[in-house]
């Protein structure tokens, strides 16, 4: 929201023990003292542009805040198709 980019790396491990890119990049901006989150670019293995956070992240991206469900998440870099958090997430528990 503040106009700053924040990125992450995905980190595999075997033991389950790694850490999403989306929440890598999180986590930063949490460190850099930012804490509103506007838009969301998923870059997929092979450089393509355009994805969806998987469950685990959609679910810590929801809890960063009741305006959560407005964080735009960039689907396809060609067509410019986006989708709205509160539309990944069929059963929005975050106004609760």
């Amino acid at each position: 929201k503040n106009g700053n980019i924040y990125t992450g790396v995905c980190i595999d491990t075997c033991s389950t023990l790694g850490i999403c890119a989306e929440r890598n990049a999180i986590h930063t901006m949490i460190t850099n003292n930012d804490e509103k989150i506007d838009k969301i670019v998923c870059i997929m293995p092979g450089g393509k542009i355009g994805g969806s956070p998987c469950g685990a992240c959609r679910e810590f991206i929801m809890q960063m805040g009741p305006d959560s469900k407005k964080i735009e998440i960039l689907l396809n870099d060609i067509t410019y198709e986006t989708k709205k958090m509160e539309e990944l997430m069929p059963d929005w528990w975050g106004d609760n």
